[in-house]
């Protein structure tokens, strides 16, 4: 059964105690393992505008090697992702409009409406995503712990779900 929650207001977790590395994670609104929101440091600038600011081992649980952001999502049917990874970690923003990210831990799914730039959700190893319901104006901003290896993803879902039940994610999340 999915649950749809909408941010900031709700943050939550699935697993136990976090390091304090980690403590930028909030996993109290999310129930699917290995995910948490993670919040970015905000300053209003009024009249000119906001910063959110986003340091590695600091806003970002890990340190930060690779950025890219996802735009022109005005097909309705659009859906990204559709995978999961071995080992990578990423935080993923809405920092324009909306959209919904599914995210399944092989036992629970959820569904999270992002559409506030100072919250992201922490997406951890094994964990399926997919994300879809892009408002017109929607830009997705993703942080990742490493460049880009084709090997670390896991893009067929019944894989992932014989992966997600041999393999032990990260137990320092």
């Amino acid at each position: 059964m999915e649950r749809t929650i909408s941010t900031p207001r709700l943050m939550h977790s699935a697993s136990g105690v976090m390091s304090a590395a980690y403590s930028s994670i909030n996993r109290r609104a999310l129930r699917v393992k290995q995910a948490g929101m993670v919040a970015l440091q905000f300053v209003s600038d009024f009249p000119d505008g906001n910063l959110f600011i986003a340091d590695g081992r600091k806003h970002v649980p890990f340190e930060i090697k690779r950025v890219f952001f996802i735009n022109c999502l005005a097909n309705p049917k659009a859906i990204r992702g559709k995978h999961a990874h071995k080992t990578l970690e990423q935080i993923i923003f809405c920092v324009a409009g909306s959209f919904v990210v599914h995210l399944d831990d092989g036992k629970t799914r959820q569904r999270i409406t992002l559409n506030d730039p100072s919250w992201g959700i922490w997406l951890g190893p094994l964990l399926w995503h997919s994300m879809t319901s892009f408002s017109y104006d929607c830009v997705i901003l993703v942080i990742a712990s490493g460049p880009f290896d084709e090997a670390d993803y896991i893009r067929d879902y019944e894989m992932f779900l014989r992966y997600s039940e041999s393999a032990q994610p990260c137990s320092c999340k």
